[in-house]
């Protein structure tokens, strides 16, 4: 699908309105026929749509595409790539996601062997077995051709994605921030070095601070590029046991690895497999790897 100038500033406008999601942007298609429908319609007939209030409603209306379609041509300039969902190279393996994001930025390269990827998620104060852990399973993961997942946190993701570049591997890192604005700073020449083979991804506006939601929501997305899901070491609020949720309820198979953290021993209890850097626990993940 071809998607000009217009119709793609159309949808990054109304993809980065804030807690309007992919879900109620096709409910106001469906409701309206099209995107210059939808951007003309007035307050009281988008409030008509389920999931679309007073202020969302305005938020729609001040909508200002010229304005979106110069920000995107400067994106694009500076290597950004800005991709609808039902756009050529928007990851297949998340556009089958109901609630896959309208437009994903990223900066770097995604290869058609990044849809067979793993993501490995964890605290962002490991222990030293964790460390060990998450260092090993990503090089070995990594070694077998396959992409790492993670979210450029300090702590377990940010082993993952060394390693799996120690290892000659690719991974892609799944920000809460905006491509522009790396999450943490002191992960910046981490980021530098993922952009070498892989990519950072983003649903975010490129200058976007990180904030809660998004942190949250990028999970999601961490999931949904993956095959399955590696919980290293996780808290009892950790971050990580968002990814698993999703997982879940993605189909995506979640791992855990043994280990005395409260967030793993409660991953365990609900069904997910445990597994270790020493092959032990490999049985469904080998059997995905071999595919």
């Amino acid at each position: 699908m071809c998607t000009d100038d217009t119709t793609l500033a159309q949808w990054v406008a109304l993809s980065l309105i804030p807690h309007l999601g992919s879900q109620t942007i096709a409910r106001l298609l469906d409701r309206f026929g099209s995107l210059d429908a939808v951007l003309s319609a007035d307050a009281a007939e988008l409030k008509t749509v389920p999931g679309v209030g007073s202020k969302l409603a305005a938020a729609i209306g001040a909508a200002n595409v010229p304005a979106m379609r110069a920000a995107v041509a400067a994106w694009l300039a500076d290597g950004i790539a800005v991709v609808q969902r039902d756009q050529p190279g928007y990851p297949a393996v998340l556009r089958a996601l109901p609630d896959a994001p309208s437009v994903l930025f990223w900066r770097g390269a995604l290869e058609p062997e990044d849809a067979r990827a793993v993501a490995i998620v964890g605290t962002r104060r490991p222990s030293v077995q964790a460390r060990r852990a998450a260092g090993a399973l990503a090089a070995q993961i990594a070694a077998r051709g396959w992409t790492v997942v993670s979210g450029l946190a300090a702590g377990i993701d940010a082993l993952a994605h060394e390693a799996a570049l120690a290892s000659g591997g690719r991974t892609l890192a799944v920000l809460g921030s905006g491509v522009r604005a790396i999450y943490p700073p002191a992960n910046a020449a981490l980021a530098a070095r993922v952009l070498a083979r892989g990519a950072l991804l983003s649903e975010t506006h490129p200058d976007a601070s990180p904030c809660a939601p998004a942190l949250v929501a990028r999970n999601r997305i961490i999931s949904g590029l993956s095959r399955a899901v590696i919980v290293v070491e996780a808290g009892p609020g950790s971050g990580s046991l968002h990814a698993a949720r999703f997982a879940r309820a993605q189909g995506r198979p979640v791992f855990a690895v043994h280990s005395a953290a409260p967030g793993n021993a409660r991953l365990l209890a609900e069904g997910a497999q445990a597994i270790g850097p020493e092959r032990d626990g490999w049985g469904e993940l080998e059997a995905l790897l071999n595919e």
